[in-house]
């Protein structure tokens, strides 16, 4: 579904990404594991169109995405839940979730059905439906952010830190509703600082250092390596 192929990031003169290159199949989580500066999020940005890469490509299902404007890659199919959440603060749960589906306005009633299935899914957002973004909890918010990036209908879900600055029994509730969306159909990339519930949940895993992916292999396998749970699961 997604293919990564040498991909060279540079904000100014600093290099953020150095090669990378990740494959995500359909129907997988993928997560990607590193410490903070690692190139995590700037993987993300470059598959959404956030950052240009210098060279390499990217590939969904097939069409180049590293030369579309953000809004063309929603269109197709990819959605993105971004670090540190970022929902409109002054702007109901309501109309957070709607503006999700900004590109998809023809599709009325599909769209209706879609915030169903969200609030299904969230059921603390439905309690606050009305309620301004920014007087929910982080938790909330997370899921509001989750929530509005399925309202694109994505086959392609790119979420960056979910479980940042959540309360452990948090945690959790956004992993269980991770996989609950994967079981639904969605393809998943997931960027993550707690790497052990990551691994628990994701089909692979990808190791990032300073830019470059250092290793590759099942999720299952990465929790048993020895380098891996010295530096990243704390043993």
């Amino acid at each position: 579904m997604l293919t990564i192929s040498d991909i060279h990031v540079y904000y100014g003169a600093i290099r953020a990404l150095d090669g990378v290159s990740i494959e995500v199949q359909q129907g997988e989580i993928v997560t990607m594991i590193g410490a903070n500066g690692a190139g995590k999020s700037t993987t993300i940005r470059a598959i959404s169109g956030l950052v240009r890469p210098r060279s390499g490509e990217i590939l969904f299902e097939g069409k180049p995405l590293h030369r579309l404007p953000p809004h063309e890659i929603v269109t197709l199919g990819v959605g993105q839940a971004p670090e540190g959440r970022r929902v409109f603060a002054t702007m109901t749960v309501r109309e957070n979730l709607e503006l999700g589906a900004y590109t998809r306005q023809h599709q009325k009633a599909a769209v209706r059905e879609d915030l169903e299935r969200v609030l299904t899914l969230f059921p603390r957002l439905q309690e606050r439906i009305t309620q301004s973004a920014g007087t929910l909890s982080g938790g909330e918010q997370q899921m509001l952010a989750i929530g509005r990036a399925l309202m694109i209908r994505p086959r392609l879900l790119l979420l960056d830190e979910p479980s940042l600055g959540l309360a452990p029994f948090l945690v959790q509730s956004i992993f269980r509703i991770i996989q609950d969306i994967n079981q639904q159909g969605v393809t998943i990339l997931l960027v993550e600082q707690n790497a052990h519930q990551a691994l628990r949940i994701a089909h692979r895993g990808y190791v990032l250092e300073t830019g470059r992916v250092v290793l590759a292999d099942t999720a299952a396998n990465l929790l048993q390596n020895d380098s891996v749970r010295k530096a990243y699961l704390g043993e």
